[in-house]
């Protein structure tokens, strides 16, 4: 990771792809320009009490850009710490949290139809194909960190097959890496990176289900100045998306005890109880900070969170009354078990979480971004307060961002800490 120190700089040819006609066109027009520098770029309304608090060692992601995506059509999410999407139903919440998942899989190295398991409900529903019946879409990311500002634009086709037709790493207005299809019939896209030695830009076919800012780093043999800078760049994109936690609670599976298994917590919290078992013991101070969660947003006294084995070697969750009194976490309501399920994912990492981080980046510089949709569901405003309250906190010390889903932000939208975006039907 001593490329994240080294100086930053880009170059490359105009490159564009365009598969769709139209009004509706779906096209990447690769300029190098600044994230949210262009006037048709939609930036969705913020308010932004964050503090300003920033993290410079630690790539992270500072701007999501549906520029058609579903719904979306022009639109640049600006991205701190703890950002909450809110709306109305339909406005496009929860295809912005999939965007940023699907980028997150792809930068992990994960092939296109592994990311956009249904491409055809992301192409615009007004898109027009083309002469060869193509569509597609278009997603894009900036990543701030040591480099600066790296900006990420992909362009995908969904009909009449899922492949990457197009892409541009860029930073500084400058381009790194343009990756164009050039021959539909095979399953390559055109590469051209900066290489700044005897030859100014290096050409390569790379597969076209495949991210190629991923695979820099097998690619590039990192000798030249601008080789460096195009590796430190793509290094800084790939950390910033790859670690990320899609959570979603749901009560249902979370009332019944579970087998022991990996300890490690599913984006369902299934397992809620197995995880629970593990961190009582692992560390005392945050489970501690867990307990007082717990207390916040369940009802009734509540003295420890803890699990219990039973006699067929299953685990159940429960909650210690302080009076010789232990609840069965299937007991609870849904709201009170999302809320303990959150508290434990924003208060635990990558080691508990069922994530795959960056192994090859020390700890210090990865952050873990947490994705959850409907953040708010089942939970009532009290308990929305204490886990947005519980959030920033957490999210102050750098190692956890959280993005997530609310139908109504009217009751923390002024909790320091917290970015709220406004997104219109």
């Amino acid at each position: 990771m001593e490329r994240f120190a080294r100086r930053r700089g880009a170059y490359g040819p105009d490159m564009g792809v365009s598969f769709v006609s139209g009004a509706d066109a779906v096209s990447l027009p690769l300029r190098g320009r600044q994230a949210g520098d262009h006037p048709s770029e939609r930036r969705t309304g913020v308010s932004d009490t964050t503090g300003g608090a920033a993290h410079p060692g630690r790539p992270r992601l500072t701007e999501l850009r549906l520029s058609a995506f579903a719904r979306h059509r022009r639109a640049a999410f600006p991205l701190g710490p703890l950002t909450l999407l809110t709306g109305p139903s339909g406005c496009g919440k929860t295809s912005a949290l999939r965007a940023y998942e699907a980028l997150a899989r792809l930068g992990g190295g994960a092939g296109v139809g592994e990311a956009f398991r249904d491409p055809v409900a992301y192409v615009p529903e007004r898109a027009r194909p083309d002469a060869q019946r193509r569509r597609g879409f278009r997603v894009g990311c900036t990543a701030d960190g040591p480099e600066g500002p790296v900006r990420l634009d992909v362009a995908v086709q969904a009909e009449p097959e899922l492949r990457i037709v197009g892409e541009r790493l860029s930073a500084g207005g400058l381009v790194l890496l343009e990756t164009a299809l050039r021959d539909p019939s095979r399953p390559f896209v055109q590469a051209a990176w900066h290489t700044a030695g005897q030859s100014p830009v290096t050409r390569a076919p790379l597969p076209d289900d495949r991210l190629g800012t991923a695979l820099l780093p097998l690619r590039v043999a990192g000798k030249t100045d601008g080789q460096r800078r195009v590796l430190a760049a793509a290094e800084q994109m790939v950390v910033a998306l790859r670690s990320v936690f899609a959570c979603d609670p749901r009560p249902e599976r979370m009332r019944a005890a579970v087998p022991a298994g990996s300890g490690r917590l599913l984006g369902g919290c299934d397992n809620l109880a197995e995880v629970l078992w593990r961190t009582r013991a692992e560390c005392g101070q945050r489970h501690a900070l867990l307990v007082a969660a717990a207390r916040a947003g369940c009802a009734g006294p509540v003295a420890d969170v803890l699990a219990e084995v039973l006699a067929d070697g299953t685990v159940r969750g429960v909650l210690d009354r302080g009076d010789g009194v232990r609840t069965e976490l299937g007991r609870l309501g849904d709201g009170e078990l999302r809320h303990l399920a959150l508290s434990l994912v924003l208060l635990t990492g990558p080691g508990v979480l069922e994530v795959d981080p960056a192994g090859e980046v020390p700890a210090a510089m990865q952050t873990l971004t947490v994705l959850a949709d409907g953040l708010d569901r089942g939970l009532d405003p009290a308990q929305l307060r204490e886990l947005t309250g519980l959030a920033a906190r957490m999210c102050e010390r750098g190692h956890i961002r959280l993005l997530g889903a609310v139908s109504d932000a009217s009751g923390v939208s002024g909790t320091a800490g917290v970015s709220v975006v406004h997104l219109e039907p």
